[in-house]
This record gives C-alpha cells, structure tokens and sequence, in this order.
C-alpha cells in the first residue's frame, strides 16, 4: 500500500511530488530545504536544522521516525558550509548513523537556500 505525504507546499502540485512516499515499511522524504523564515539572513546550520525539522515531521507523519533512517543524501551550495551542515545532521542522527552522503551543487530552487536534504527510512515492524 501506498501513502502519499503532503506538505502543502504549492509547488508540490506544480512539480507533481510530495513531501515524502511510504510503501510498505520504506519510507521516501524528497528533498527537503528550510521554509521561511529560515532561509533569508540564515547560515547554513540554520537551514539544515530546518530542513531536519521538517523531514522528522514528515517521517512522523509516514508513522516513521528518525531512528528508522537509513540512508540521508544532503546538497550544500558551498562545501565550505560542511561543518555547519554535519553538525546539524549528526544533532538529530548521531546516534542512529544513517549511511549518508553529502555534495556540493551550483545551485538549489532559491538563490538563498543553502542546504538542501533527502533522507531514506525502514521502519522496524518487529519492534
């Protein structure tokens, strides 16, 4: 069975996506940055805090949780931000250690957003 979790973001209805997709026991969170106001005057810690937020909310959402991920992928803007990125990411996953890979891109969507995060979830039906 599938579930679709919407964030109501209106480009997801543009774009045709949704927040995060569970089928099963995985769950999918699409690639997820800082919603203001946590984008514009904010580092790049800011913004990847934010963007965890976010992605807890719709783990929990998808009855999954940060203990049940896997696997993060992350996108920086600047790969000198690296620093303020993992300290954010390892705040919410230093004890569950996903596999986790971490790039520098050109750009995201906003000139502003500095981070941008997906993560990758199996939620444990046995307990």
């Amino acid at each position: 069975m599938r579930t679709n979790i919407q964030s109501g973001n209106p480009y997801e209805k543009v774009f045709g996506y949704c927040r995060a997709v569970r089928v099963g026991d995985t769950v999918h969170v699409a690639g997820t940055c800082a919603q203001p106001p946590h984008i514009e005057g904010c580092d790049a810690y800011q913004q990847a805090a934010n963007a965890l937020e976010i992605i807890e909310g719709a783990l929990a959402e998808a009855g999954a949780s940060r203990h049940d991920v896997v696997r993060t992928v992350t996108y920086v803007t600047d790969i000198a931000d690296v620093e303020l990125v993992a300290r954010a990411h390892h705040e919410v996953f230093g004890t569950v250690r996903p596999a986790a890979t971490l790039v520098e891109v050109s750009r995201l969507i906003d000139p502003a957003m500095k981070v941008e995060i997906e993560a990758y979830a199996i939620v444990d039906s046995q307990g």
